[in-house]
This record gives C-alpha cells, structure tokens and sequence, in this order.
C-alpha cells in the first residue's frame, strides 16, 4: 500500500504485460495482462495530484481521476469504484478501448523523461476488481416515478442515457436493430481489444436493472417514429453512423472489395458463435489471402490486426500520409508492427486491379506533404509517375463512416439534417425539430469515440428530464 503519492520520482512507469506477439496473433483474446493489487497500487501513487488536473480536463467525462488513483494507491478500491462510476457509465470499457495516449494520460503533467501515469489500466483494473467482488450493482432506483423514455440505439451514447434514467426511477425501453446490445461494442470493436463478455455483462446487469429491450427493430419497418413517439414522454436517437465511406476508381466493384464494417461484423459474430455465410464461403475471411486494408484511423487498425488472427499470408496498410500524421492511437499501430503488418505510408489508391471478376492488386500512388491548410494539417499531394501495384486477394476498405439518411429510413422528413447528414439539434437543449425527440452520440457529432458517446448519452438525459418535467408541471399545478 503507498504511503504517500508523488511516486513518480522513484517509481517508473509500467505498463500491463502484452502477451507475446508470436502467441496472441494466434487468438481473438485480449493482449494485455491485468495489473496485480501491488503493481495497480504503485503506479497510481506515480500520481502528482497536481492542482489543475489536466488529465481530467482533457477526459470526456471530466473524471475525478487524481481522487480514484489516490483511492487506488491507498488499497480503498471499492470507494476507487465509486468516484470512477459516478461519472462514466462504463470505465471497464474505457479503461480497454480509449485512446489514452491521445486524452487522459497524453496531457498527464508529469514531466515526460518520468511518463505519465497509467491512468488507463488502472481503471480496468479497479472495475474488472469490482466486477469480481460484486461491487457493481444494476442500475435499480429507490423509487420508481411515472416517466417513459424510448432509445432508438443500444451504443455506449444510447446505454448510457438508459442507466442514468433507470436508475432514477424511469421507464426505460431501448430499441436496436441488431440481435444483441452494445453496437459498435459488440459487432465493431474485435475481441483483442474488448472481449464480448465486458460488453454482454452490462447489457444482462441492465436488464436485470429493469431497462427494458427491443432488438431486431427496425425503426420504420418494423414500428414507425410516430408510434415510438406516442408510447413514451421523450424519445432519444442515438443510432450511431454505419455508412461506410467509399472510394472510387477503376475496379471499385471487384468481388473482394469490402467495407471494414462488414468485414469486422463478420469476424465478431464468428467469435460469438454465430454461422456467418460470407465467413464460411470467404467473402469476409482473410484465411490464406494477401489483405490488403485502406486507411490510417484505429478502424483499420483493427482490421489488419483482425486479418492477422484469421490466418492471412500477408497483411498490408496503405495510408495517404506518414505514421507522424496517422489518426489512429499510435499504441494500436505499434501492436499492429509487432503482429507483422506491413505499412507503406504516403501512398493513396487509384484503381483496383483484377482478373475474372476478382481483385488481385491495388494501384496506388506515391504523396508528398504539402503545405498546411486553414486547419494546420498538411495537404497531401501525388508525386507524377510513382505509381506501383500492391497485390491483394482481399481490400477492406477503412475510410470512416457517414450517417446513414434518418429521415428516410425513419420515414420522419421533420427530421432536420446538417449538410453531413447528421441530426440538427439545439445544443443547448439537444432536441431535434421535433418536440420531445433528443439525438446524442455519432449521429449528432459524426464518427467519433466510445467515452464521447457516453458523455453525450449522459447529457442527453439529463435534458430529457427537465424536459419531461416542465411538460408535465403545467399538468400537475391544474390538478
């Protein structure tokens, strides 16, 4: 147990133990080791418990997290607990999937020639504990009050805004398209970064907590907005963005050109047990190919690190620019190099070669950094005649993803758009054009992180309840 913190000028940071690249790329488990008691104790009291905590700042969820790694470093880890759930819905998740190096412990005030605390594994470390000694309870009120809400959506924005109203005495019913909740958690994100069962034990815990759901529904298939809207006293859109960017040219249509999205659905449901068509047949298995994957953010870097396990003879990443310039969390692309990715950085696609209907290759073009634009970020420019062919049996395309047309889908044209086809709402209130209708999480801010999805699906419910309230005060004052 620390006697005191400050650590850091005699204790150096250590991160979790990685399984050895040779075993894990082998399996679909997660690569990092748990801290011990001792070890997660000892570098929470590397913490400097500074006045102006930037780590918190710079956190989505403004997390109290000096306080938690005191708690920590003390051994007082259920209390540890108790700060760090007060304030993110799911920091087992967090702790696994978040890009620290880019948020909390990247702007951590220790200087750099001591490292930054490990703040990330750490708060995996105090939940998974929690986990085991049942400190984590279903999200049940002391008092159940007369209000319904329905959440189109069981992502972390979705999820979060129905355990923040259930466990205030809300009726809570979250409808999803899919068979199973957590979105993008459970179908986008693979295994060896955030084992299913993190996921599937929190969907259990709330409905055990009386959150109520309703899966494979299609909204304006199978029940229309209008009818959502009449069973409850606010609705939240929290659908997430599931179009995937595309790219153009010669050969764009070869079978073995793939969205990122479908192909890691496709591996996520074969972990789970699923019979998957297009796995078996190959459609969407790397097994024996050369895989070739487009784009630098961690989407690809969860699909190279997917073709890897799969059993892929050679896996490569293209991106447009350098690895200084990458978007993606750069632990992901070191644990991408240690698994044996190739990547060929300032080289752009142009066409996809192939042969009988099938793709064989990726023309690419070599790019030069150029000037920065209005935003600071260098533009990139081709180099003339550098083109090269990359040989490829399988493309995955990680481009990003775009809103797919709510209004449409939802058959609700009221429903206001902006000119990226994410929902207009009032960011003060977070209310769509309609009344009572609330969107949070991607479909509002674009693609973006799992701890902005919960930031935003906790704020969201706090503004459908003094909406709710103010309606139903007029009503309550007349009786």
């Amino acid at each position: 147990m620390a006697d005191r913190m400050l650590q850091f000028v005699r204790l150096s940071q250590q991160t979790p133990e990685k399984r050895a690249a040779t075993t894990r790329k082998t399996d679909f488990g997660e690569i990092y080791q748990r801290f011990t008691a001792e070890r997660a104790s000892e570098q929470s009291s590397r913490c400097s418990q500074c006045g102006v905590p930037f780590c918190s700042i710079h956190c989505p969820l403004n997390q109290n997290i000096p306080d938690w790694l005191k708690l920590t470093a003390e051994g007082r880890l259920e209390e540890a607990y108790e700060v760090s759930s007060a304030t993110n819905t799911f920091p087992e998740i967090c702790g696994r999937v978040c890009p620290q190096d880019r948020l909390c412990e990247g702007n951590c005030v220790i200087e750099k020639g001591f490292n930054s605390v490990t703040i990330g594994a750490v708060e995996r470390y105090v939940t998974d504990t929690a986990w085991e000694k049942g400190w984590v309870k279903p999200p049940s009120p002391t008092q159940e009050v007369d209000h319904s809400v329905g959440i189109i959506g069981a992502g972390p924005a979705g999820l979060a805004a129905a355990e923040r109203l259930r466990s205030r005495g809300w009726k809570v019913t979250v409808y999803d398209r899919y068979d199973r909740v957590g979105g993008l958690m459970i179908y986008g994100i693979p295994g060896f970064k955030l084992e299913k069962q993190v996921v599937v034990r929190r969907a259990e815990q709330f409905a055990a907590g009386g959150i109520s759901f309703v899966l494979n529904c299609q909204i304006g298939r199978d029940i229309t907005l209008d009818e959502i809207r009449a069973r409850h006293d606010a609705v939240l859109i929290a659908t997430g963005v599931y179009k995937a960017r595309d790219i153009g040219g010669r050969g764009s249509n070869l079978a073995g050109v793939v969205p990122a999205l479908d192909f890691l659905t496709a591996s996520n449901r074969e972990n789970l047990g699923d019979e998957v068509p297009e796995f078996i047949d190959g459609t969407l298995n790397a097994a024996g190919k050369r895989v070739v994957v487009i784009g630098g953010g961690d989407t690809a870097m969860d699909c190279v690190r997917t073709a890897v396990r799969q059993g892929a003879t050679a896996v490569t990443c293209l991106y447009r620019r350098d690895k200084a310039n990458m978007p993606g969390s750069m632990r992901e692309v070191a644990n991408a190099e240690e698994e044996g990715v190739n990547f060929v950085w300032l080289c752009a696609p142009e066409a996809f070669e192939g042969e009988d209907g099938k793709v064989t290759g990726v023309t690419a073009v070599k790019m030069h950094l150029g000037l920065p634009d209005a935003t600071g970020r260098q533009q990139v420019e081709p180099i003339p005649g550098s083109q090269f062919t990359e040989g490829a049996d399988l493309v995955v395309k990680a481009l990003g993803f775009d809103p797919e047309d709510l209004p449409a889908m939802f058959n609700a044209p009221d429903l206001a758009v902006s000119r990226w086809g994410t929902l207009t709402i009032d960011r003060r209130t977070m209310m769509t054009k309609l009344p009572g209708v609330f969107a949070a999480g991607d479909i509002v801010r674009g693609a973006s992180l799992v701890v902005w999805g919960i930031r935003d699906g906790r704020d969201a419910a706090d503004q459908i309840e003094q909406y709710v309230l103010a309606q139903k005060t007029p009503a309550i004052a007349a009786e």
